[in-house]
């Protein structure tokens, strides 16, 4: 075989050779040990938590002084969707996720692009056409039926699957042959010549996992399309040399490929890349682990974490306590430090089914917001308002004084109150404040009577008096409580109850529901500060009359 002729035959426009590319993308002058990595997502419009999760390279890149890049592997036509890219970079953005080159909205920045796949196929062209010249790939014509005729002759002789040995029927033929299926028009794949064989084993160094023995690839893999495009494991290969990527972080449902990934380094002359293989998100579903969804689970989507509105950094935490097992010690240690100074490390990554709790993330986010300041919760509910509850943002705007004295209610101190780990929680939590959204939602204390319910409140706004402090007015409440028959000590009440109509409690529950519409809420002399005194007399007096 004439193997000149044939790459000639094949690539009869391309001019370059690998070695200009080679000097147009030389290596980076970058400090010692300095990663540089990438997110790669198809353009598909559907932003995943996965992708935040792999983003976790951005910090690994920063902190040893190197590069964290966008790039788009676009090579699949069929699957873009309008405006994928900047869903990409707005979601990155918003979790504060910055890339230090790569596809921009408008455009791109940085000296080694291009960052989109489909306009680097003169690229992965040339070093395709300098594989043919050496022998080592090939033209396949076979068509979809023949190649599924061939996986039903595999699958009843029980071999290996896969285009190799006597099933790579275009392997060895001719350049004759090959010259008369292009005269004839018909498509064409190229296919990597494998030395590799089935019976071998490939040692890999993974960044997370250590030492990885697998099966040596011994198949003829697709490297370009028959539009000329090449497939995700050829593009791949070509981009993260030529864009001198250190780490490739991923998930480790590409263990299966890297055979041929690194078969294809090693043949190509150049120098692996760390391979970091992630583990797979999982839920519980019932008593069993399972892969998060995009059918089934909201929850893998970035825009759900958005709509409900966790906090960015709440977010973080979260993931962060997944992604490193030491990262929860840390942060118990530095309550209030901001997560970006942790120190990542690939080796403290979790190499099994990574669990996803939504409950967790609801738990760490509600201990993160209490810790806050008023003002910062204030701004980031505006926020998000802003963009998911106009009214509310309109209403918050228009009142704000009032919005964040509400919102400083039980804040601060040793064991500030933990009542959101959202924005939409605390829209719905802060909604008794506001006269035009307050509702009651509890009923009445079922220890409480009818009768009783009047006399309490009389009694109550007879002595209300917002000149008192909290320790005389609760000195009011508790002998009101036991001028009526209830118990001052809940305990006294628990421990001989027929001498009680009930406790204290069930007084304080019935005068919570009066001014906030439930019984569980914050203290209710703060409370009724916040309101005012003519809108909590107001509220007494309707439910009393009620």
């Amino acid at each position: 075989m004439d193997y000149q002729a044939l790459a000639e035959l094949l690539f009869p426009d391309i001019r370059e050779n690998v070695g200009d590319y080679e000097t147009k993308y030389p290596p980076r002058d970058l400090p010692e040990g300095a990663v540089v990595t990438r997110i790669a997502p198809s353009p598909t419009g559907f932003v995943h938590l996965g992708n935040l999760y792999n983003a976790i390279g951005e910090r690994l890149a920063h902190q040893t002084g190197g590069v964290f890049f966008l790039r788009i592997e676009d090579t699949d036509q069929k699957r873009e969707v309008e405006g994928a890219v900047e869903a990409v970079i707005d979601a990155m953005n918003f979790y504060g996720v910055h890339f230090d080159e790569g596809a921009t909205v408008d455009g791109e920045t940085g000296n080694y692009g291009p960052y989109r796949q489909r306009q680097r196929k003169t690229l992965y062209q040339t070093v395709a056409k300098s594989l043919v010249q050496r022998g080592l790939a090939y033209p396949c014509f076979c068509t979809e039926e023949e190649l599924a005729g061939m996986h039903t002759a595999q699958e009843a002789a029980k071999d290996n699957y896969g285009y190799y040995g006597k099933y790579a029927v275009w392997r060895d033929r001719p350049l004759s042959d090959i010259e008369a299926a292009l005269s004839a028009g018909k498509e064409w794949v190229l296919r990597f010549r494998s030395a590799g064989d089935p019976a071998n084993t490939v040692t890999v160094k993974d960044g997370i996992r250590g030492e990885l023995k697998l099966q040596e690839n011994f198949t003829d893999v697709v490297l370009l399309k028959s539009d000329g495009i090449p497939t995700y494991h050829f593009a791949h290969v070509c981009d993260d040399h030529f864009m001198r990527t250190t780490h490739v972080i991923r998930d480790e449902s590409w263990l299966a490929t890297l055979p041929i990934h690194v078969q294809l380094f090693d043949i190509l002359g150049w120098e692996r890349p760390v391979y970091c293989h992630t583990a797979t998100l999982m839920k519980m579903d019932g008593e069993s682990k399972r892969k998060l969804s995009k059918r089934k689970d909201p929850e893998l989507g970035l825009r759900f974490y958005r709509e409900i509105g966790y906090p960015q950094e709440a977010t973080w935490l979260y993931l962060l306590t997944v992604l490193n097992s030491n990262f929860e010690e840390w942060h118990l240690a530095n309550p209030d430090a901001d997560s970006r100074e942790f120190t990542f490390s690939l080796e403290k990554m979790s190499t099994s089914g990574a669990l996803f709790d939504l409950e967790k993330l609801d738990n760490i986010a509600r201990e993160y917001l209490s810790r806050r300041t008023a003002d910062f919760v204030y701004e980031g509910l505006l926020d998000w308002a802003g963009q998911f509850d106009t009214a509310l943002a309109g209403r918050m705007q228009a009142k704000a004084d009032f919005y964040k004295a509400a919102i400083n209610v039980g804040r601060g101190g040793d064991k500030p109150r933990k009542d959101y780990g959202s924005w939409s929680a605390a829209a719905k939590f802060l909604a008794f404040y506001d006269p035009e959204t307050f509702t009651r939602t509890d009923a009445c204390p079922e220890l409480i009577s009818a009768e009783d319910k009047t006399a309490i409140l009389t009694q109550y706004l007879a002595s209300l008096n917002f000149a008192d402090t909290q320790e005389e007015w609760f000195a009011k409440v508790k002998e009101m409580t036991d001028a009526l028959g209830y118990a001052v000590q809940p305990k006294k009440y628990k421990k001989n109850p027929e001498l009680y109509k009930g406790s204290i409690v069930d007084v304080t529950n019935l005068l919570r529901v009066a001014v906030t519409g439930r019984q569980n809420a914050p203290d209710l002399w703060e409370i009724s500060h916040v309101l005012g005194e003519a809108e909590t007399r107001r509220r007494l007096t309707e439910y009393r009359d009620a």
